[in-house]
């Protein structure tokens, strides 16, 4: 990539967020703003979890929570205009476009993922025609900053500024994220083996999750990690055998997760008491709508993750910094703070689990953090 980084020091998203963000759950970090109940009421939509972020209805309870937002800052005043932040087309690209079609708001959006190939910024335009940039390295933030004053004036005062947390704000995309992807496979890992005990055997393991982490099962397992996790426990138990489920996978006699979990259910006899009691938890918690039903696995990858946060010495290389912590993006974190100097709205969006998110009650009294407060070093340009 070739740009020198830079240590900016330690700080947390909280500097320039407060606690303006909300995880999976769509539940705000901020208690003085309306519950997802409160939201789902008033936008009128169907009960069961929380809508996902690439969905319409996720567009409309952001959209109450920026509302509810600009009038604890501005009684009276007005969003006029919306900008968004994010790492990926597909998944950021339509929650962006969903919040331009719900709120009328005229909108501008910058997706980047950092790569090898010289240096690139352009506009394009989405499936609706909202412009976004794409770019392949962060630093051009400030082109898109620069192109947006240019266009529409300054991004400030009228503007709802929704920055996307995981692999933008943190772990950017191309530059730091693996180590987003290395707590999750650690908390999976570890929380298989705690439960397998002895007959847990780690490559084996590898063998059975990485193809059934690809694109080609996303339908068996929703590309949610529970699921998969909960998959890789059954198959490590020797409960099913892992080339059967694939053929009847490939050939759609098993379509879904919620399939496999009932198949499960007819043998759970044969489960060992403690992964019998397990299995009835998490297929309770799926007929609930509970999107992250597997909580020993996410609360190990709390701790996995939060461990990451500024555990380096500030006088550690660089170099070194992006593969053991992770770090905020100096890019964002400058445009941020200076948007808000400008009297700009900002609000961050995580697709992460609350429960790999947010300490227990009994963490929190020992001092650990959400991940939007812990503090660790900003990286960039």
């Amino acid at each position: 990539m070739g740009a020198t980084l830079i240590n900016y020091g330690r700080t947390a998203l909280a500097e320039f967020l407060g606690d303006r963000i909300v995880y999976r759950g769509l539940e705000p970090y901020d208690k003085t703003l309306p519950s997802l109940a409160e939201l789902r009421k008033e936008a009128g939509l169907p009960p069961g979890g929380p809508p996902r972020k690439n969905e319409v209805d996720y567009a409309r309870v952001v959209e109450r929570l920026l509302r509810a937002c600009q009038e604890q800052d501005q009684p009276g005043g007005r969003i006029e205009r919306l900008v968004f932040i994010g790492d990926t087309r597909l998944l950021d690209g339509t929650a962006y476009e969903n919040l331009c079609r719900v709120t009328g708001w005229p909108g501008r959006a910058f997706i980047c993922a950092e790569d090898r190939a010289p240096a690139a910024a352009r506009w394009s335009a989405g499936e609706q025609g909202q412009p976004v940039m794409l770019a392949n390295r962060w630093a051009a933030l400030d082109e898109f900053d620069r192109e947006c004053e240019r266009l529409d004036g300054p991004i400030g005062a009228g503007t709802a500024v929704v920055i996307d947390m995981d692999k933008t704000m943190l772990g950017a995309r191309g530059r730091n994220a693996a180590v987003i992807d290395q707590c999750r496979m650690q908390a999976v890992e570890q929380t298989v083996g705690e439960l397998l005990g002895e007959g847990f055997d780690a490559r084996a393991f590898r063998q059975v999750y990485d193809p059934l982490n690809q694109p080609e099962f996303h339908p068996f397992t929703a590309d949610n990690q529970d699921y998969l996790a909960y998959i890789c426990l059954a198959l490590g138990s020797g409960l099913v055998d892992f080339e059967a489920l694939v053929r009847r996978v490939r050939g759609g006699e098993l379509s879904s997760f919620e399939a496999f979990l009932e198949e499960v259910e007819r043998r759970k006899d044969e489960l060992p008491g403690r992964l019998a009691a397990l299995h009835n938890e998490i297929r309770q918690r799926v007929e609930a709508g509970d999107p992250t039903p597997f909580k020993a696995f996410r609360r190990n990858e709390y701790l996995l993750t939060q461990a990451r946060f500024g555990c380096l010495d500030d006088a550690a290389p660089v170099a070194e910094m992006l593969a053991e912590e992770i770090v905020i993006t100096q890019e964002v974190r400058r445009l941020a703070l200076a948007w808000r100097e400008r009297g700009a709205l900002l609000f961050a969006l995580s697709d992460k689990p609350d429960e790999a998110s947010i300490p227990t009650p009994e963490l929190a009294e020992q001092g650990c953090l959400p991940l939007h407060r812990a503090e660790t070093h900003a990286i960039g340009e």
